[in-house]
């Protein structure tokens, strides 16, 4: 392993755990304004939707912020992170209701790729 790697995958483990410890706390948008890049890329697994693909700070805050209007949080549980090099995985299960919706349980897995110590890229699996 050269000194870069090393270097790269000390920082991504540095993110990873503040953005984990932070998941934990409940202080979601708080991370996002930390480590959000200012072009960072959001993807979603919903093809021909508007939220699919989000570029920048303030389409994914955006996002986050619809995301909160629309459903009723009642538990969140984080497995993680899980790295590769500059990039970690993070398990999320959420207990939410859907405006308008039935009660139900997501399981999600999120993908980080870090870059200059920020979030340049998030992808959510579910």
């Amino acid at each position: 392993m050269t000194t870069t790697e090393t270097t790269t995958q000390t920082t991504t483990q540095d993110v990873a755990d503040a953005l984990v410890a932070m998941w934990k706390a409940g202080r979601f948008d708080e991370s996002g304004e930390r480590y959000w890049a200012d072009d960072v890329v959001s993807y979603e697994n919903m093809p021909g939707d508007d939220m699919g693909e989000i570029r920048g700070k303030a389409g994914v805050r955006a996002k986050g912020e619809w995301w909160g209007a629309n459903h009723e949080i009642h538990g969140v549980e984080i497995q993680g992170p899980y790295l590769n090099g500059d990039q970690f995985a993070v398990r999320f299960r959420m207990d939410i209701t859907p405006k308008g919706g039935a009660r139900q349980v997501l399981d999600e897995v999120g993908v980080y790729t870090i870059r200059e110590g920020r979030i340049a890229e998030e992808r959510f699996y579910y």
